[in-house]
């Protein structure tokens, strides 16, 4: 199939985006705005393209953070075209997200403003403890990744906000890190994700789950799942009792692996 018709245009200042007219679409990589079109399950009337925007190619580096702009590549994080904080593990995300093709345009932004619940960058800013910011027409709001996504597809974005940047903080030299995803053929979602941050030095200690249909889901007490004072099994199986799954075992693996991965016992993390 082939899009419904619809109006095109570039923008060239943020503030052109943020007092959409109804039903204008802002669109920077297109990779799941362009296939919902083809299939009509969108129809936006006019589509605003703000790829080339300045500040939202922008990123700034602090002692703290770096802040990467919503229309940061995946390409130009696994490249190493841009600073990476983590010092390697969001290089390692980005090149493992779907296809080459797909990481030359698709962006960091959009993908959170999509929101799939199995996608990569979903699951990976959530478990760095990364800050999503918007911007509107009466200012910027900082979200904690954890509070962004409400559910599939679905984001605390207001109508007339745009997901300008992302902060992603830096771990201490001692900080580990792992990840592990579940997917049936190189290229496809996640079936099962998990990620764990050991960071002493900050007093930062994260895991969480992805590819649950949902937002992520932070595990409670990480140092005694770290510790291995509890169980990946029961922690899992405890975390995710209300959810209408038909087994855990693939998340309960995940979480092992991103774990040992993260404690040094395995170097795959991806």
């Amino acid at each position: 199939m082939k899009a419904a018709a619809f109006e095109y245009r570039r923008a060239d200042t943020l503030a052109e985006t943020l007092l959409p007219e109804l039903n204008d679409k802002p669109v920077a990589g297109n990779q799941s705005l362009g296939p919902m079109m083809n299939l009509r399950l969108a129809r936006p009337r006019r589509l605003i393209d703000i790829a080339t925007i300045p500040e939202l190619r922008k990123i700034v580096e602090s002692p703290d953070h770096v802040r990467f702009g919503a229309a940061t590549t995946h390409a130009e994080i696994e490249d190493g075209e841009t600073p990476d904080p983590t010092n390697g593990w969001m290089r390692a995300a980005a090149g493992n997200i779907a296809h080459r093709a797909v990481r030359n345009r698709g962006t960091m932004g959009g993908s959170l403003a999509h929101a799939d619940p199995a996608a990569d960058w979903v699951i990976v800013l959530t478990g760095l403890e990364a800050t999503v910011i918007v911007a509107g027409p009466v200012g910027e709001r900082r979200i904690p990744m954890e509070d962004f996504i409400n559910g599939p597809y679905t984001t605390d974005l207001g109508d007339s906000e745009l997901l300008v940047a992302i902060e992603v903080p830096r771990p201490g030299s001692s900080a580990r890190w792992g990840y592990k995803k579940f997917m049936r053929q190189v290229g496809e979602f996640a079936k099962a994700s998990a990620t764990v941050l050991i960071d002493p030095e900050n007093d930062r200690h994260r895991c969480a789950l992805g590819a649950l249909g949902g937002p992520p889901v932070i595990l409670a007490d990480p140092l005694a799942i770290i510790e291995g004072s509890v169980s990946a099994a029961d922690i899992v199986s405890a975390a995710l009792s209300g959810r209408q799954l038909q087994s855990f075992s693939m998340h309960v693996a995940a979480l092992e692996s991103a774990l040992a991965s993260a404690l040094g016992q395995q170097e795959d993390c991806a």
